[in-house]
């Protein structure tokens, strides 16, 4: 079992630097070490982000989910977290019993955190924009492109919605 996840994690990660797309690991700081992942994302019951830091050092990128804390996230930050993430914003297929993220959660954390939100769950085309017009610019889309009849043209969708907006400035409604 780790030598195909080792194997497959050597594939992505050389897909992502021919797309010059960062490669972030969930789950396993050790995989993650091994085949040369730029991060790792960890969960509530993974391990805690500061042994994660203090094994990783500074080069590598650590992602920790908060669920629907800002003050988890605060205490991540402290530990060393490089960005933080909530979900579900939506209700999602893929994790149906997921923590429930509101809209002003992330409109708070994008505001008062400092370092990269993420929203996971549920997000799809007919709702990207409304976690944008948080602040938050990173989502982690799942069914919405997975489950879609071409996911190709799905991502491509999703990048439609958002390209008029530069990083940085909050899209309006339109």
């Amino acid at each position: 079992d780790h030598v195909r996840r080792r194997e497959q994690a050597l594939a992505i990660r050389a897909l992502c630097r021919r797309h010059d797309a960062a490669f972030v690991v969930n789950d396993d700081l050790a995989l993650a070490l091994e085949v040369g992942a730029d991060g790792v994302h960890l969960g509530g019951s993974d391990l805690p982000c500061a042994e994660a830091r203090r094994q990783a050092g500074t080069g590598l990128l650590i992602g920790v989910s908060c669920y629907d804390s800002v003050s988890s996230a605060r205490a991540a930050i402290a530990a060393g977290a490089s960005y933080v993430a909530f979900g579900s914003a939506f209700p999602s297929p893929t994790k149906p019993d997921a923590v429930s993220a509101t809209l002003p959660l992330y409109r708070r954390a994008a505001a008062e955190l400092g370092v990269p939100v993420v929203a996971i769950g549920g997000i799809s085309k007919r709702n990207i924009r409304q976690v944008y017009d948080t602040g938050v610019r990173y989502c982690a889309v799942i069914s919405g492109i997975n489950r879609a009849p071409d996911p190709v043209a799905a991502f491509q969708q999703l990048e439609t919605i958002l390209s008029p907006f530069p990083p940085g400035k909050q899209a309006k409604p339109a």
